[in-house]
């Protein structure tokens, strides 16, 4: 079985590829299911996020497997394979497990250290199980990244300044308008991504916010959550007439079409109206088509780049902390699965001595006569274990503990050819 990784992230896929892609959680059961369905893949977990998505997957054959993984992602995003493949990144084992781990410690983040990718790293685990996509080798393997992820974050300091696209978004802001307190600024959407606005966008020095969302009562308890902060509410249906008395918008809502786009904008509009988007959601909120209209400016998440170029130059230092937390994990999680190995062989081999041990006991028992046998079986049966246990100790000790990986499948081999172990049963 080999791990492997098929994906694309904000390095390799602009946002329009990106949104394409996306896999919303509703559907990630039946995306599961799917990929599930393709003859090479045994496990699969899936990672999607607005600034990436990933397919993890267990595979015997891993060129098929990839291919697979491959059709999949072009039936899902309705781009042609020869589009698709050039913002396609592809890690296998070794590469595929120190990447999940660097995603979970948030050093593949857009924005280095980001808070948020861990506890989706930890949602995709979890829908993963729950949707029988995540046997053996993957549950290992997130736990794994998920024990890293957490190492990073409370043994290095990697977890303070703008760790979020949220806080990214507030930071480009404050560079594009000179005074956030003089700013009307509207904010679609009340999730996790837009409770951190708020945050950011208080800690700037804005005073004058408001929210608009589909359910009021959403919007409240985010309101609640800033105690003494004049926020106002709104509902989607005064969208526009909000945004027509706004300097600055933050979209983050979960919808998969824009909410937000050229004709919407210049009904509402006066003339010389300025307005400044900051859309940070995937799939996006505004309309490329937005930035015809003269006195709009709109900014996307991969508008962030300069906010994170700074970002990433002042956290240099405390990130190679992080990858050498992460190289731990990665070993210990490779000590598994060298063990994980030996585990068939080990198990044909004690098979095989098992049922000698049986069918020559029996053979025993029978010569000795019903009357000695019955009052003697327990004695006789456990010193026959014991002997099989001891004269199998030693070996499978020295299996396990094979370091080099070349050493320990020599060692199966001739354990395999000494015993006559069925291969097939082996390496199934």
């Amino acid at each position: 079985m080999n791990i492997a990784v098929v994906g694309l992230s904000h390095k390799t896929a602009p946002v329009e590829v990106r949104e394409k892609l996306s896999i919303p959680e509703p559907q990630i059961e039946s995306a599961i299911a799917h990929l599930a369905s393709y003859p090479h893949i045994e496990e699969v977990a899936i990672l999607s996020t607005c600034n990436r998505l990933e397919i993890y997957i267990v595979t015997s054959e891993t060129d098929q497997g990839i291919r697979e993984v491959t059709q999949f992602l072009t039936e899902h995003s309705k781009l042609p394979v020869f589009s698709l493949r050039q913002h396609l990144f592809m890690l296998l084992h070794d590469d595929a497990v120190m990447h999940v781990m660097r995603v979970a410690g948030g050093l593949d983040s857009l924005v280095l250290g980001e808070g948020q990718i861990l506890a989706q790293v930890k949602t995709t685990h979890k829908l993963g199980q729950q949707y029988n996509g995540i046997k053996t080798i993957l549950n290992r393997l997130f736990k794994q990244a998920l024990t890293a992820g957490k190492r990073v974050r409370t043994e290095t300091s990697i977890g303070t300044g703008a760790v979020s696209i949220s806080s990214a978004a507030v930071e480009l802001a404050q560079i594009k308008v000179a005074n956030l307190a003089a700013c009307r600024v509207v904010i679609l959407g009340a999730g996790k991504m837009s409770r951190l606005l708020v945050q950011h966008l208080l800690s700037k020095g804005a005073v004058q916010i408001s929210i608009v969302n589909r359910s009021r009562e959403r919007a409240q308890e985010l309101a609640k959550q800033f105690p003494g902060q004049p926020i106002q509410i709104y509902m989607l249906s005064e969208m526009m007439t909000v945004i027509a008395d706004s300097d600055l918008v933050f979209t983050s809502t979960s919808a998969i079409e824009p909410i937000l786009d050229r004709a919407k904008l210049e009904m509402v509009l006066e003339a010389q109206r300025s307005l400044t988007l900051f859309d940070i959601s995937v799939p996006r909120n505004v309309h490329a088509d937005v930035n015809e209209l003269a006195n709009v400016h709109a900014f996307n998440v991969d508008d962030l780049k300069a906010v994170v170029a700074q970002n990433y130059q002042s956290r240099r230092k405390i990130a190679q902390e992080a990858e050498r937390l992460l190289e731990e994990e990665v070993e210990a999680f490779d000590v598994w699965w060298r063990s994980l190995e030996t585990v068939t062989t080990i198990s044909c081999l004690r098979n095989k001595v098992e049922t000698i041990r049986e069918q020559e006991l029996e053979k025993a028992l029978s010569r000795l006569g019903s009357e000695f046998a019955e009052k003697h079986q327990e004695v006789i049966e456990a010193l026959t274990r014991g002997i099989v246990n001891k004269i199998l100790h030693d070996p499978m000790v020295q299996l396990r503990s094979q370091q080099d990986v070349e050493a320990r499948r020599r060692c199966m081999q001739t354990l395999q050819m000494l015993f006559n172990l069925d291969a097939g049963e082996q390496f199934s």
